[in-house]
């Protein structure tokens, strides 16, 4: 009990801190696509930061990802979080979310575009260094990034939490720039263990720096504080995790530190 209330004291800490961050909403173009983002920093930093981009939900651009792109923010790094779906649209039922994800994860040319003009955005933004770019994803996002790194796009670190693994198009030896972290739920019943097997053995015969950690229990969407609620509204699998949310985040904030300290 004393570890989980530590826990809880910690996170909370880290989400109050988002109080001094500046927040910008920002409209960016991809071919005929308008995209609606949000661009958090700390004005208090002098001088650029690593940037990071922040992919959503299937759900879409909501307040999560803008949470975690605060948080990000508080921590020292400009970050973005991205609109992949197009006018910043939502989803309020699995259908319509599934169908936005499903019409994005279809088009990968089309999503990178979309990625790699939230990323160009990023880098012309006067906190970030343009030379220092990572990103992360929670479920759909985190399948994006997982793509985005397989496709060669020049990220230094990209880390999915709860998201996809699969691929219609794996890595091949050389094609990864950007160190791979996936983060988790063993007891996520949408991502199934040969699905594990199959993303380990790719990353090795690609020769990636990977890490992939599963917590034990944690179920899809462990990271964010409404999916316990989401998943009883409609009856899926989904769970919040305080010590898998808590882990998981000090494992990539540790690798990021890592990343920008050499």
């Amino acid at each position: 009990m004393r570890r989980i209330i530590g826990l809880s004291v910690l996170l909370l800490a880290a989400w109050s801190a988002q109080a001094e961050v500046q927040g910008e909403e920002v409209t960016y173009q991809a071919g005929d696509t308008t995209l609606k983002g949000y661009l958090a920093y700390d004005d208090a930093i002098t001088g650029q930061r690593p940037g990071i981009l922040v992919v959503h939900e299937w759900w879409g651009h909501n307040e999560y990802a803008r949470k975690r792109a605060r948080l990000l923010a508080a921590m020292g790094y400009a970050a973005l979080a991205v609109d992949m779906y197009g006018d910043g649209k939502q989803a309020d039922h699995p259908k319509d979310a599934g169908q936005f994800a499903g019409e994005v994860s279809s088009n990968m040319e089309a999503a990178t575009t979309r990625f790699e003009a939230a990323m160009a955005l990023l880098k012309q933004h006067a906190a970030a260094n343009p030379a220092q770019i990572s990103a992360i994803g929670y479920c759909f996002g985190g399948g994006i990034v997982l793509e985005m790194a397989r496709r060669g796009v020049d990220l230094d670190l990209v880390a999915s939490f709860h998201g996809s693994l699969g691929t219609d198009a794996p890595a091949t030896p050389g094609s990864v720039k950007a160190e791979v972290l996936v983060f988790n739920g063993a007891a996520d019943p949408f991502v199934k263990p040969e699905q594990i097997t199959a993303f380990q053995s790719e990353m090795e015969s690609a020769g990636v720096n990977y890490r992939f950690a599963s917590y034990p229990g944690a179920k899809h969407s462990f990271t964010n504080p409404d999916a316990t609620a989401v998943g009883q509204r409609f009856d899926m699998p989904l769970a919040y995790d305080l010590e898998a949310d808590h882990l998981s985040w000090l494992a990539f904030q540790q690798a990021l530190e890592e990343m920008y300290s050499k």
